[in-house]
């Protein structure tokens, strides 16, 4: 009951984001705006305010750190194996690749928010701070490898200089480790932004969300999905097994596994040369069913404790 009464707010504004998108009450020139002022202000002002005062010295945020670190190697590792077997379009892969290990930040953020909005979206943001930029740096070197048209060393370094979330990121490590923290003056108003991010970063996912996606075939479509809201899923489980995490630090843990894939993703293929139709289709059947999977997935954690 706790998972679900944890979840349902986060579901309902992704149904409402749905709604309003279907009857057009707000159009998409709306979404397209909000979406890039959730993605470069109301998100990083999240992410800072999380991060400044965080404890990265503790033996909690080390072994997360580790954790992150095992079991992104380990999903990598899978999905390259999987492309030997499956042979996927090398277009099509770079889908299927961030289809499968990207997070969606807005849910993940939001979940951990409903589980615990002091310590557990802490933790989140700690999680956040080391998948952020590894996960950008994977995704740039699958596109390097396998999309048909090869990103040059500058526009590699160019994606990764001006992220906003990467930014935000340094930046609140780097007030952490100083011992500055956010300034007096501009705490609040981060704080005022960071509260806009995650309901209206939902509805935005939700408005996006393309219902036809979910009667789309496909091997590519179909392992995404499985891989994403199953296979790392099980990996989490395994990582939580033989980690030295608290029950609420695997819980969150947790979320950063269970999660559909994130948004950024389509900029990405868009940019870099990958399948941008197949991924919007990924993300848009991830969300309708991690409806379902994700209490699935929460609620293993606790076979564990």
């Amino acid at each position: 009951m706790d998972i679900f009464s944890a979840l349902w707010p986060v579901f309902a504004l992704l149904v409402l984001g749905v709604v309003i998108h279907r009857t057009q009450f707000l159009d998409d020139h709306f979404w397209a705006n909000a979406e890039r002022f959730i993605y470069f202000i109301c998100f990083p002002s999240l992410l800072v305010t999380r991060l400044a005062p965080a404890d990265f010295n503790g033996a909690e945020a080390l072994a997360l750190i580790e954790s992150v670190l095992l079991l992104l190697a380990l999903g990598s590792v899978l999905l390259l194996i999987s492309q030997r077997i499956f042979k996927f379009k090398a277009a099509a892969f770079t889908s299927v690749f961030q289809g499968g290990m990207r997070f969606n930040t807005y849910i993940t953020l939001a979940i951990a928010a409903s589980l615990d909005p002091g310590a557990g979206l802490a933790l989140a943001a700690i999680i956040a701070s080391v998948m952020i930029p590894l996960l950008n740096v994977l995704c740039v070197l699958i596109f390097a490898l396998y999309s048909e048209v090869k990103p040059s060393f500058l526009k590699v370094l160019k994606q990764l200089a001006t992220n906003p979330l990467i930014l935000a990121c340094l930046l609140g490590i780097t007030l952490n480790l100083t011992k500055i923290g956010v300034p007096g003056l501009v705490a609040p108003v981060l704080n005022l932004l960071a509260q806009v991010a995650l309901p209206l970063g939902l509805l935005a996912v939700g408005a996006a969300i393309n219902l036809k996606a979910i009667r789309s075939s496909g091997m590519a479509l179909g392992w995404s999905l499985l891989f994403r809201l199953g296979v790392m899923p099980l990996l989490a489980l395994v990582v939580i097994s033989i980690a030295n995490l608290s029950n609420q630090a695997a819980q969150i843990f947790m979320i950063f596994a269970a999660v559909p894939t994130a948004s950024a993703g389509y900029i990405l293929a868009r940019q870099l040369g990958g399948d941008a139709p197949l991924f919007a289709n990924i993300l848009s059947a991830q969300v309708m069913v991690s409806i379902f999977s994700l209490p699935i997935a929460l609620s293993a954690v606790s076979l564990i404790y």
